[in-house]
């Protein structure tokens, strides 16, 4: 009888242990965003969004030189129909295109004179650093609730300037000279309450020379 206790005492012992060791309790946020986290491929989302969105979508990018000169018009008007932003606030961008000649070759940037536009207006591209939420935004489609947090959306940001970095501009500064007629789209970021015409720089998504 007392051999039996023990062996049920030694049984209780052991599958006491197992559970023990099978189970364990985190909270519910914990789960959440171990799961969000480990489910988003950033990587994935901006090449989708590229292809799938940016690349149709530039076709509704309006000409540089008729921003601006919407701007100087109505710069109310001019930000109510072509801007977009994620969030409130003042800073907006624009999806854009264009044509014109480059006049310098910078260090972080080109010059290029607006073409056709007998005001010679000139604008910056940016060569080097490539960083910010321009590209992501200036097309209106992407929205912040898609997103369980600001770090998700913010990869994609990421992920879009690497891009740019990598396969946009590379090609482009091997071949880009003074003097050269390029194309050009992409995306700029303005202050509505402080616009600044005379230091536009476009983020490029697509460049190419034309001579």
């Amino acid at each position: 009888m007392q051999r039996k206790a023990i062996k049920y005492i030694v049984a209780g012992m052991v599958f006491l242990i197992v559970v023990y060791n099978s189970v364990y309790f985190k909270s519910l946020s914990e789960v959440k965003a171990a799961a969000v986290s480990g489910a988003f491929d950033a990587r994935s989302y901006a090449l989708n969004f590229w292809n799938e969105q940016l690349m149709p979508g530039l076709s509704k990018a309006v000409e540089v030189s008729q921003l601006i000169t919407q701007l100087e018009r109505d710069k109310e008007n001019a930000f109510n129909t072509h801007s977009h932003a994620l969030g409130i606030g003042n800073i907006r961008y624009f999806l854009v295109k264009g044509e014109g000649k480059v006049t310098a070759i910078n260090e972080n940037d080109i010059t290029v004179v607006i073409q056709p536009d007998s005001s010679q207006r000139t604008i910056k591209i940016a060569t080097e650093f490539i960083y910010g939420n321009a590209v992501r935004d200036a097309l209106g489609v992407i929205k912040m609730n898609e997103f369980s947090n600001t770090t998700d959306l913010n990869s994609v940001s990421e992920e879009i300037n690497k891009k740019i970095r990598s396969e946009v501009l590379p090609p482009f500064k091997d071949r880009v000279q003074k003097g050269q007629l390029i194309q050009f789209t992409g995306a700029i970021e303005l202050n509505q309450r402080y616009v600044n015409m005379s230091e536009i720089e476009v983020i490029p998504v697509t460049l190419n020379q034309m001579q």
